[in-house]
């Protein structure tokens, strides 16, 4: 074959290896199916990871509008991204990764972080388009006013409580899209979604309401309170629900302590596949402002959320979702410690959290 007759712009070439047509059935480039690139864009989104997760719904849309599109997605979190063809490249961060990007030319290309390295990244890329956050004169700018006043928002905690836009609102504006209800997607394992069916068997035809215990190291003001978690536990099995906890590591020596005491059921730590095929296998999802709350929500579980130190605003539920928040308020907005001598978390009922759990269920 000549190389005249290579289709360099096939949505399936590669350049260094054979494509998946020739791969798999032999095809070459005068085959029936060539589909040649309408668009090609580029998304940097590298953390954190349930803002990773949040940020696929902009593939929905894209994927909608340009179908033929070739879509790369550079990121901390290869993992988590949807391995299902809706990006064609995802790679992380790294120089290997990023340097044959100069030498390509995008239609489109959009990042959704503040940090340096991502901002200099889409300063330095050539496209049509640029949507996000890029540098000027030493230091972070917006490509356009939906960006700037994201970037105002983050720097001062008034304008911040002011918001009263989700966040997949926010970056839709930013790329000069109307968000019409785009839902996040996931990388879910379905043959790890099947071996874990062993929770409705376990559950026996019960509900199971799957509980994240932890919050994570950053924002140690959204924990509740251990004793609160056994109250509900109690509450749940004595409704005729089948109660689970969740976490990883930091919340492992919890959830062993509240399975010893309790008796619910505690599978253990899983790597991050395999903890989405564990959620998966839930019929509702109770945890704070997590990681879990952005799976759950990828999912598309029924959600009780915990929140107090963040703008309620910014949480996409999709109709899904109760938010619950202390009946005290909060003090510390965006804080990693507690001012109060009692943490407001202490005034999140647990009766309020169960009866939310009642109404999704």
């Amino acid at each position: 074959m000549d190389i005249k007759e290579v289709k360099f712009d096939c949505k399936y070439f590669r350049g260094d290896i054979p494509c998946k047509p020739n791969k798999l059935r032999g095809k070459k480039c005068t085959c029936d199916e060539y589909i040649q690139v309408s668009h090609r864009i580029l998304i940097v989104k590298l953390g954190a990871l349930g803002d990773v997760i949040r940020s696929t719904a902009l593939l929905v849309r894209y994927r909608k509008m340009y179908p033929n599109a070739h879509i790369t997605w550079i990121t901390h979190s290869p993992d988590i991204l949807p391995h299902d063809g809706s990006i064609d490249v995802i790679a992380k961060f790294e120089y290997k990764s990023i340097l044959p990007l100069f030498s390509q030319e995008f239609d489109i290309a959009i990042n959704l972080d503040k940090d340096v390295e991502a901002c200099t990244l889409l300063s330095q890329v050539k496209a049509k388009q640029k949507y996000g956050f890029t540098r000027k004169d030493n230091h972070l700018v917006g490509t356009n006013a939906a960006a700037d006043r994201k970037i105002v928002t983050g720097l001062f905690d008034d304008e911040s409580k002011a918001n009263t836009k989700s966040y997949p609102q926010e970056i839709f504006e930013i790329c000069e899209l109307d968000f019409q209800k785009e839902e996040p997607v996931l990388n879910v394992n379905s043959t790890l979604v099947k071996k874990w069916e062993v929770l409705k068997e376990k559950a026996q035809d019960k509900k199971i309401v799957g509980l994240n215990t932890g919050c994570g190291p950053r924002w140690n003001t959204r924990l509740w309170p251990n004793e609160y978690w056994i109250e509900l536990i109690r509450q749940l099995q004595k409704a005729g629900y089948y109660p689970v906890a969740l976490g990883g590591e930091a919340e492992d020596a919890r959830n062993k302590s509240f399975a010893q005491e309790t008796g619910l059921y505690y599978p253990g730590t899983y790597s991050l596949e395999e903890f989405i095929a564990i959620t998966a296998n839930c019929d509702l999802i109770v945890t704070a402002v997590s990681m879990m709350m952005h799976i759950a929500i990828g999912l598309k579980r029924p959600l009780v959320l915990f929140n107090n130190i963040f703008n309620r605003h910014e949480f996409e539920m999709y109709g899904r979702g109760i938010i619950v928040e202390p009946t005290s308020g909060c003090d510390d907005f965006y804080g990693n410690t507690c001012t109060r001598e009692k943490c407001c978390m202490n005034d999140l009922p647990v009766n309020s959290v169960f009866s939310s759990i009642q109404k999704l269920v």
